[in-house]
């Protein structure tokens, strides 16, 4: 195994461990260092970070992961200005898990939100008040913070609610049920309820009645509605960046984009009516009715890259783009759901699985990074990263790697955003206690996985990425020894949940 045998390491954090907090912080102040040195006046102070976490956006559903059909010109090019990574990891195949990862910088073994769990009236089960989120860490590191678009860590009002975690800023939706539909009739601002121009509010899902005809427009009037929230959410992120231009800023921008419901302005739509073959989508298996669903997909990603542009636009207009960490990424892989054609627009490319999956198409995600300046363009790496990486990887960017959080599981990449070598991770560990119970362990190559862990079964399986990206061999038979290895690892990394056990590991 070499370089892939796991090690002991303290959830303190990876990168602690591999660099010594002393040698990281240093690393982190010779970078803010050489940006003072640059001579812009913006650089004398630590970068804006403006992370960008799209909703079931598809591995290879942008042009540059090879998308042929959805236009992504504006993502494109932040591609081509940055780094592209291949073996990027989101925190979970679903929603409020992965988000979790992501804020906490705790995998699932040790986070403390594992599946979607909603609570009454509106919303999910609320993160604890101990959590400590990246938004906390860069406050009081001197970060103005906001989030705009889909919080899905806890209620208004609960321990989770994101204005007690950091943020002093808050606009979009709480719920992630609530954000099935685009036209709703209110959207959060702070801890406040805002009305939206939508009456009645269109619903997030449906299906046509058997008198309403798929070949009749006005079938499908009752999902339209007037104030797009995407729109209004987009607007508020730019309000915000303006606003703390003279400061630094951390903009989170979890839009809701392209989960699910299909819903797009009409003009949004025009530029790909007619370009396929197109067959009414009755509601059935998905969220909404279209008559064009292939032309929504499609208009609905475009028109996320198209607000991605505009942010971009306005760092270049005020001045500090080149004093800005812009991160692009995806809550987890694409949808299953028959609003989607996922064969057709070829959305997981040659990988196995979709949302809800350990298997490759449900959790590897395209991840993008620009720093103007110190990240160099057109970048591509192929190195494991996941979701808990980037609390450290932004720490260590920004100079404060030594306010990691104690219990942080995440592995800085910086070295390898700043162009400099560095050791590849020993393993990443995943774990979901949601679609029938499911583990996995990357190691270099290799990936063991397990399924139906909810009943009981604990059989394993392994494929090596390198020779079968599309895990269609499993080779677990051949390997006793690396599938010991991972095994090892499962066992090690799991603490047992009382809120989302897992049978097989929990007994």
């Amino acid at each position: 195994m070499g370089e892939y045998m796991s090690h002991n390491v303290s959830r303190r954090g990876f990168l602690r461990a591999a660099l010594g907090a002393g040698a990281a912080a240093a690393l982190g102040r010779g970078l803010l260092a050489a940006a003072a040195d640059s001579g812009s006046a913006q650089s004398a102070r630590p970068p804006n970070i403006v992370l960008i976490v799209a909703d079931d956006l598809g591995w290879c559903e942008l042009g540059s992961y090879g998308q042929m059909k959805i236009r992504t010109p504006h993502l494109d090019k932040l591609a081509a200005e940055g780094m592209r990574f291949t073996r990027h990891y989101s925190g979970s195949p679903v929603c409020a898990p992965s988000r979790c990862v992501l804020m906490t910088g705790k995998h699932p073994g040790h986070a403390f939100i594992r599946d979607n769990r909603e609570v009454n009236p509106e919303g999910q089960q609320p993160i604890p008040a101990g959590e400590v989120t990246l938004a906390e860490v860069l406050k009081q590191r001197g970060y103005v913070c906001g989030a705009f678009g889909k919080w899905g860590l806890g209620p208004v009002g609960s321990t989770g609610d994101p204005l007690k975690h950091g943020l002093e800023r808050f606009f979009g939706y709480n719920c992630q049920r609530h954000a099935h539909s685009y036209y709703p009739s209110y959207l959060w601002d702070n801890d406040k309820r805002i009305e939206l121009d939508n009456k009645p509010p269109a619903p997030g899902g449906g299906q046509l009645t058997a008198s309403e005809d798929p070949k009749v427009p006005a079938s499908y009037a009752k999902y339209k509605g007037a104030d797009y929230a995407p729109k209004r959410i987009a607007d508020q992120l730019l309000a915000f960046i303006r606003d703390n231009r003279e400061r630094p800023f951390f903009a989170y921008y979890p839009t809701i984009i392209p989960h699910l419901a299909l819903q797009v302005p009409d003009e949004e739509l025009k530029p790909y009516l007619g370009q396929w073959e197109e067959k009414p989508f009755d509601g059935k298996g998905g969220y909404t009715p279209h008559p064009t669903p292939r032309a929504a997909y499609a208009a609905m990603i475009s028109y996320l890259d198209k607000q991605v542009g505009r942010a971009m636009a306005l760092l270049e207009e005020l001045g500090v783009a080149k004093d800005t960490i812009v991160v692009f990424t995806s809550d987890n892989g694409a949808t299953y759901l028959r609003d989607v054609d996922f064969k057709f627009f070829q959305s997981v490319g040659p990988l196995r699985g979709l949302k809800g999956s350990m298997y490759e198409g449900g959790i590897r995600v395209p991840a993008i990074v620009r720093w103007p300046g110190r990240i160099k363009p057109g970048a591509t790496s192929g190195r494991i990263t996941g979701f808990e990486d980037w609390m450290p990887t932004l720490l260590e960017l920004i100079g404060q790697a030594d306010a990691l959080p104690d219990k942080a599981d995440g592995l800085s990449f910086a070295p390898t955003l700043l162009g400099e070598a560095q050791e590849p991770r020993d393993f990443l560990y995943r774990e979901f206690a949601g679609y029938g119970g499911q583990q996995a362990v990357w190691m270099g190559p290799w990936k063991a996985i397990r399924r139906d862990l909810a009943k009981g079964v604990k059989k394993t399986e392994l494929y090596n990425l390198d020779a079968d990206t599309g895990e269609t061999k499993d080779v677990a038979a051949d390997n006793p020894e690396i599938v010991k290895e991972a095994e090892r690892i499962m066992a090690r990394e799991h603490e047992p949940s009382k809120l989302f056990p897992i049978r097989a590991l929990d007994a």
